[in-house]
C-alpha cells in the first residue's frame, strides 16, 4: 500500500502543509514537529511522488555526496547516514570518490560532469574557498575543515575542542608523555592542524611541555600509516605512555604495532582515536575515541541543501556545528567492551 501525504500528517498529528514543508526542506519548522513528521515518514515508509514533483520543479530527485576516500570507514559510515537523511526527501544519492585531488574535486563541485544532480554535499581537501567561488556549480553544502566561512553552507564539528578533550582525558589518567599520530603540514591537512592545535592546548593547560619528538606525521590516515608511525615512535626512544591518533584507522594500526612490541594497552600505553568507526568497537582492546554525531552531520547537511533547493539560494552561507562526545573504552579505561 502506497501511503499519501495525508497519511503522514494523520500519523504525526500535524497538517498536510507541515508535512509538505518538512519534505521540501523548509527550515521554519519547529525541531520537535520536524522530528515527529520524520518519524511518521519512516514508520509509513512514505516516498513522495517524485516524477510529478520533479517535473513541476524541473529537478531530477538526485543529489551527490563527494568525499575523498571511501576506504576511510568514517566516510563510508557518513555516506550511509546521508542516504538515510536524503530518503526523507525522496532523493537518491550518487556517491563520488574524489581522491582529494584538485581536478576531480573541480568536476564534483561543477556537478559531476554530465550527471544530472540537483545539489551536492561535498568534503573537499584540495580546493579552497576561492576555487569554489570561481566555479559556476550547483547548490552545495560543505563538510570537513578545508573550507569554512566560504561560498557555501558548511557543517563540521569543533575539532580543536574535541582533540583538547580527548587529550585531557589521557592526561587525567596520569599520562605525561602523550604522543600524537597523524600530523600533516600540507594545505590539505586542515583536520590534522586543528587536532594538533587541540592536543597542544590540552598539554599547555596541564602544564606539560610540547615535545616535537612525540609528534609523528602521517601522509595518509590508514591503518598501515598508524602502525608505521607507532613503530617509528618506539624505535626513536620517545617512550610514550599514551598516544592520541588523529583518526581511528591510525589508532587501529598503532594498536597492532604496540601488540607486536609486546606493550600492553592501556597498562603500558593508552590509545585514543577520533571518528568512532564501527571497527573500533570490536578491536582488542576496544578503542576509546571522539565520536562525531555522523547522523546529525548528515541530517544538517541534507536540510541545508533542501533549504537551498526550496528557494533560499540568496541567503548568506551558514556555519553549523554538529555535536560530538567521548566514547571511553578499553584502550584507555581498561573496562568491559561495549560492543
Amino acid at each position: 500500500m502506497r501511503h499519501r501525504l495525508k497519511d503522514v500528517a494523520e500519523r504525526a498529528g500535524v497538517s498536510v502543509k507541515t508535512v509538505s514543508n518538512v519534505v521540501n526542506g523548509y527550515v521554519h519548522v519547529r525541531p520537535d514537529t520536524r522530528a515527529r513528521v520524520e518519524e511518521a515518514i519512516a514508520e509509513l515508509n512514505y516516498r513522495p511522488n517524485l516524477s510529478a514533483r520533479n517535473l513541476r520543479k524541473g529537478r531530477t530527485g538526485v543529489i551527490a555526496l563527494a568525499v575523498p576516500e571511501l576506504d576511510i570507514p568514517y566516510f563510508a559510515e557518513l555516506a550511509r547516514h546521508v542516504v538515510t537523511a536524503a530518503g526523507v526527501h525522496g532523493w537518491t544519492v550518487l556517491v563520488d570518490q574524489t581522491g582529494g585531488g584538485p581536478e576531480q574535486e573541480r568536476v564534483a563541485a561543477s556537478g559531476i560532469g554530465d550527471h544530472m544532480i540537483d545539489g551536492l554535499i561535498f568534503s573537499p581537501l584540495a580546493l579552497t574557498a576561492d576555487d569554489l567561488t570561481g566555479l559556476d556549480g550547483i547548490p552545495m553544502v560543505l563538510l570537513g575543515e578545508r573550507v569554512d566561512h566560504g561560498p557555501a553552507d558548511h557543517v563540521a564539528i569543533d575539532n580543536v575542542a574535541a582533540a583538547r578533550e580527548v587529550t585531557a582525558h589521557l592526561i587525567g589518567l596520569g599520562r605525561r608523555r602523550i604522543a600524537a599520530i597523524g600530523a600533516q603540514r600540507t594545505p590539505e591537512g586542515a583536520s590534522a592542524r586543528l587536532r594538533l592545535e587541540g592536543y597542544r592546548a590540552a598539554l599547555t593547560a596541564a602544564g606539560i611541555a610540547y615535545d616535537e619528538s612525540l609528534v609523528a606525521p602521517a601522509t595518509a590516515w590508514h591503518r598501515a600509516d598508524g602502525a608505521a608511525a607507532m613503530r617509528q615512535l618506539l624505535a626513536s626512544g620517545a617512550r610514550p605512555d599514551a598516544v592520541f591518533c588523529f583518526n581511528d584507522t591510525l589508532a587501529l594500526g598503532a594498536l597492532r604495532a604496540l601488540h607486536e612490541a609486546r606493550l600492553r594497552v592501556p597498562e603500558d600505553v593508552a590509545v585514543a582515536g577520533f571518528d568512532d568507526i564501527e571497527d573500533g568497537r570490536f578491536s582488542v582492546p576496544t578503542l576509546s575515541t571522539v565520536s562525531p554525531d555522523k547522523e546529525a552531520i548528515a541530517r544538517l547537511a541534507v536540510e541545508l541543501l533542501a533549504g537551498r533547493l526550496a528557494g533560499e539560494r540568496a541567503a548568506p552561507a551558514r556555519e553549523l556545528s554538529a555535536p560530538y562526545r567521548l566514547e571511553l573504552r578499553e584502550s584507555t579505561e581498561g573496562g568491559p567492551a561495549d560492543a
